[in-house]
């Protein structure tokens, strides 16, 4: 089973992507989803120790916690530390099912694939991209958002031109939808024509 990693910044149309791959029958597990389910009940005890005020009703607070973090990379890598280990867990509970499944082929979908290295556990890497103003313009209109914000996410994340040149694989959406869906479907074409020996990596050691 090839395992690709599937990343890009805020605002780039990584879930316009992840859908395509979904609908051409290829499994994706989402970590976004993964730990908005986890905020729901899961860690909330542990969010709210680390991170007092941050829960209300047995939830995390999102608005709460990220005026918590207050972009300190200390209090990320503490959070971190709580969510990241059961996503990994839900990760290699989805790859086993993909598998079980007789899946040529499974999507991880990780924001921050590059910045937490798992860009090296993956057998290859796609990145979605788009023109700055695009992105700019696609996360300002975001209920809540401002400038202050984005620039202030952009800041945790790989520049968008290091993720390019970093990639197996580039799906620029600043064009239209059907012209995402060709790069997709050229995506699965080339990992399809290469030898199983190709890709070193086993599901398993992910």
């Amino acid at each position: 089973m090839i395992v690709v990693g599937l990343t890009g910044s805020i605002g780039m149309g990584k879930s316009t992507i992840a859908d395509m791959f979904r609908r051409r029958g290829i499994p994706v597990f989402d970590a976004d989803a993964e730990v908005h389910r986890l905020y729901t009940g899961e860690v909330t005890a542990a969010v709210e120790a680390a991170f007092p005020g941050t829960t209300e009703d047995g939830r995390v607070d999102r608005v709460r916690l990220a005026a918590a973090l207050n972009n300190d990379e200390t209090r990320f890598r503490k959070l971190e530390a709580i969510v990241h280990p059961l996503v990994r867990a839900s990760e290699r509970r989805f790859l086993h099912t993909a598998h079980e499944s007789h899946a040529a082929t499974a999507v991880l979908e990780v924001p921050l694939l590059f910045e937490t290295g798992r860009d090296k556990q993956v057998d290859a890497v796609v990145v979605v991209s788009a023109p700055a103003d695009v992105q700019r313009a696609r996360v300002l209109a975001r209920p809540g958002m401002t400038p202050e914000k984005l620039d202030g996410l952009l800041a945790r994340q790989t520049p968008d031109e290091e993720k390019r040149q970093r990639a197996d694989f580039v799906v620029d959406t600043g064009g239209t939808l059907a012209d995402s869906e060709a790069q997709v479907d050229a995506i699965l074409d080339s990992l399809k024509s290469k030898p199983a020996e190709a890709y070193a990596r086993h599901w398993q050691d992910l």
